[in-house]
């Protein structure tokens, strides 16, 4: 049987997570099929909250969904609160859907400050030898703004200047997408704690709708 997988995130360029949960998918041999709704494009306005998004899917596109992944950054808030929150949220809008929470630690930019080589590749500066002094696994969730902090290190590892380096970081979030894309999840992300946990459970949910 095909599980069908609603993954909803905080905003488009997440989408680029996608191919990692079909790849955790794939290593326990259960086939899936991922939908990960761009709610901007509906007429309607679509609240920041989960249960706004919840409501919507559950209203206008399907309900038929096996498991969902619910995304929200941690920001300031601990881990847990975040969980309840989507538990909540779950709660009151679809009672009874079977929900893995991903919760990057403080944003889902921590995941992606560790690999040097994607982000001079992205950077466009693949050969570039300026330090770029990025966060080991261990400090990367305690790094104040990661978004600000990956923005920065993008800049630096282009070596480009005015116009061109404005241009540049005009393209973040298709940069930060790509970056996502490429994220190896056998590299340094494996040792970040919300990342382990995101992928142990949503292997945890794939084993036992298995069967």
């Amino acid at each position: 049987m095909t599980l069908r997988i609603l993954f909803l995130s905080e905003g488009s360029s997440d989408a680029g997570l996608v191919p990692h949960i079909e790849q955790i998918a794939v290593r326990l041999d259960v086939p899936v099929v991922v939908s990960a709704p761009d709610l901007s494009w509906l007429r309607r306005p679509v609240g920041r909250e989960v249960s706004d998004k919840l409501r919507v899917v559950r209203e206008e596109l399907s309900d038929d969904f096996d498991l969902a992944l619910l995304h929200r950054d941690a920001d300031r808030s601990p881990a847990g609160s975040r969980r309840d929150e989507i538990h909540r949220s779950v709660e009151s809008v679809w009672p009874g859907l079977r929900w893995v929470p991903v919760i990057p630690v403080r944003m889902l930019e921590a995941w992606l400050l560790l690999d040097e080589a994607a982000i001079r590749q992205v950077a466009g500066n693949p050969k570039g030898r300026v330090g770029l002094a990025l966060p080991h696994a261990s400090a990367v969730e305690k790094v104040p703004d990661p978004k600000k902090t990956l923005k920065e290190a993008i800049a630096k590892a282009s070596e480009l200047k005015g116009r061109r380096l404005e241009a540049l970081n005009k393209r973040f979030p298709h940069n930060r997408h790509r970056l996502l894309e490429l994220l190896g999840q056998e590299g340094p992300v494996s040792d970040v704690p919300s990342w382990r946990a995101f992928v142990s459970e949503l292997s945890a949910a794939l084993e036992s709708l298995r069967g």
